[in-house]
């Protein structure tokens, strides 16, 4: 294994009570950094700008109205940025910031600019941190009604780590959240139970999935979508609680962690 693409979701990022989820991301970011210093090259997708920017600007909740959501994403985007440049930092870690919309993936020319620059990031040893650029783009947040329809590329931060692992030629993504894995019945439920490891992601693997909390835009829906998307590409996934200790060095280090999602052959 030499690339891997992590992907941290809105409920690693942030606590419950809407603040930030400082210690958490910290030990993400020592675990990152641990396996950059072994030679590994990280990409990190990394959702949180609209919570942080709701938690800044001290709005009682996620607005709904679309600029107030950019406006959100603008005021988040700087706060989350500097919260990964410090703590990287200190550990000795270069990092950039990477937005992207699906214009990067849609037109040719940007697509393979995206990819030399990050491939050129990589050979640099600096850990580029992803997003999806809110502030500017409406694409990936709700598409006016008078624009015409497109077919939708991504359109949250599990799809986007997909495109970028498939793109990037990476050799394991990683969706962090905050639950296990996928569980055969709503993990609420007595006796669910966590499958470990799924061959092929078909509908009844799909019926599993349940919302989410409401903070993020995935959910684990969105999840296996994404997971499809990398697996048939020939790509392996885990779903995993950015919670559990160590989860990153437990997951490279071969343990069975969260699902594993076995790509295609």
């Amino acid at each position: 294994m030499r690339r891997i693409v992590v992907k941290l979701g809105t409920n690693v990022i942030m606590r419950a009570d809407g603040k930030v989820a400082l210690g958490l991301l910290c030990g993400l970011v020592e675990q990152i950094a641990a396996l950059r210093a072994q030679g590994l090259e990280v990409l990190v997708v990394s959702s949180g700008s609209i919570g942080l920017g709701v938690e800044r600007l001290g709005l009682a909740e996620r607005p709904t109205a679309l600029e107030q959501i950019q406006a959100c994403a603008a005021v988040g985007q700087s706060r989350l940025m500097a919260l990964y440049e410090d703590a990287f930092d200190r550990l000795g870690c270069r990092i950039a910031q990477v937005l992207l919309t699906e214009d990067d993936f849609r037109d040719p020319l940007r697509h393979n600019n995206l990819r030399a620059t990050l491939r050129a990031l990589l050979s640099l040893g600096v850990i580029p941190i992803v997003n999806e650029n809110d502030t500017v783009s409406t694409m990936e947040l709700d598409r006016p009604a008078e624009s015409e329809p497109r077919e939708r590329i991504f359109g949250d931060n599990d799809k986007l780590s997909a495109l970028l692992m498939k793109h990037i030629d990476a050799d394991l993504l990683v969706l962090l959240s905050d639950v296990d894995g996928l569980y055969d019945r709503n993990p609420t439920d007595t006796g669910a139970q966590l499958l470990t490891e799924v061959a092929c992601i078909d509908e009844g693997i799909l019926a599993l999935a349940h919302g989410g909390n409401g903070r993020g835009r995935g959910g684990m829906t969105s999840k296996l979508e994404s997971a499809r998307i990398a697996i048939e590409a020939g790509k392996p996934v885990i779903i995993a609680n950015g919670r559990t200790p160590q989860v990153l060095e437990r997951i490279v280090g071969g343990e069975a962690v969260g699902t594993r999602f076995i790509a295609n052959a």
